[in-house]
């Protein structure tokens, strides 16, 4: 067994400490990487609390893993020693289902191994996630991260990047269409890099008008305070498709009547109540409401490729790992551009 340094939750009181465990020994087909940065996503806050129900303790957060490759398994063939590597929000699935040979592990239909909080494929042990120092992964779920771009910055690809990434892609969002993105928060922020990148005319909708120039700097082409009753008035009937970033509770109708006929709007955050949803916001314009996950492998190393292409990377805040609990205290108050990474040499 490998020797592992952590941060973990003990129960869903305790918040984050220092834990010592132990990885699996490399199997043949693994890949061991030490990790360099860890991404802090808003569901690593909501899972170490229990928000969601059936966490599994002690549990170590991260799903947003970087670093290089320190050893690999005597079958490998994806990958070398020195490799920049990532691993994103699963870590294994069953390989077989329908989902899973298309590509689809994040939807697999016997339950896919998420990165912490979740099970291996054995459905007995414990996954643990990146707040660490390094992480043994089965190949086939470890990721190739572009050598040109910052690693630091690219950490938050592997959940935010992929969760906005794949929708677009699956609605072939680009030249021609009229995208907005309501949030403009870690996925937010990717949204309309990707959004932008891919050809569509974007929108930021935000509730803070003191986000607008954030939104221009990073290029949006239009931005709308939705509590302005005017400003949302001018922009009915507008929009081909509305990428939904927000996780807190908030009023789908009013956001549905901004699509054209046809239009789709595609939910990513996930508010922790359910929303009422009049069929009449729906029915006149043969609208859609959607959802969807991260991407599969295959389509996360397509996001990743298109971001080294592009030059796209998320905008960070570098943090020690001891002021993780200050960075989600910031978090939950939106107070961060846009994304926190932890710096694991500080572990």
């Amino acid at each position: 067994m490998i020797a592992t340094k952590g941060y973990a939750a003990q129960t869903k009181d305790s918040g984050l400490a220092p834990w010592a465990f132990k990885r699996r020994e490399l199997g043949p087909h693994d890949v061991q990487f030490d990790i360099t940065y860890c991404g802090v996503c808003h569901s690593d806050l909501h899972q170490i609390r229990d928000d969601w129900g059936g966490a599994i303790f002690p549990m170590v957060p991260g799903h947003e893993i970087v670093g290089r490759v320190v050893g690999i398994g005597s079958q490998v063939t994806k990958f070398s020693i020195g490799d920049l590597a990532g691993t994103g929000c699963q870590v294994d699935s069953c390989r077989t289902c329908e989902n899973c040979q298309h590509g689809l592990e994040q939807y697999c239909l016997n339950g896919n191994s998420q990165t912490y909080n979740g099970l291996e494929q054995d459905k007995k042990t414990p996954t643990y996630g990146g707040y660490s120092n390094t992480i043994v992964v089965n190949e086939d779920f470890v990721l190739h991260m572009p050598e040109n771009l910052d690693l630091a910055a690219s950490a938050p690809l592997l959940c935010a990047g992929i969760t906005t990434y794949s929708p677009l892609r699956h609605w072939m969002v680009g030249k021609g269409h009229k995208l907005a993105v309501v949030g403009l928060g870690g996925l937010g922020h990717m949204g309309v890099k990707f959004g932008l990148a891919l050809g569509a005319e974007v929108t930021v909708l935000s509730t803070s008008p003191a986000k607008e120039d954030a939104a221009k700097k990073l290029g949006a082409h239009h931005f709308i305070v939705t509590s302005d009753p005017g400003q949302m008035q001018t922009a009915v009937s507008t929009f081909d498709f509305i990428l939904d970033t927000v996780s807190a509770e908030h009023d789908y109708n009013q956001y549905l009547a901004l699509l054209k006929v046809d239009g789709v709007h595609i939910c990513v955050g996930a508010p922790p109540t359910p929303s009422a949803l009049s069929a009449f916001s729906l029915i006149p314009g043969r609208k859609s409401i959607a959802g969807s996950a991260n991407g599969g492998i295959a389509e996360t190393q397509e996001m990743l490729d298109f971001c080294g292409e592009h030059n796209i990377v998320s905008d960070i805040e570098l943090i020690d790992i001891k002021d993780i609990h200050t960075a989600y205290e910031r978090m939950l108050k939106g107070d961060v551009r846009y994304r926190f990474v932890i710096d694991m040499a500080t572990l």
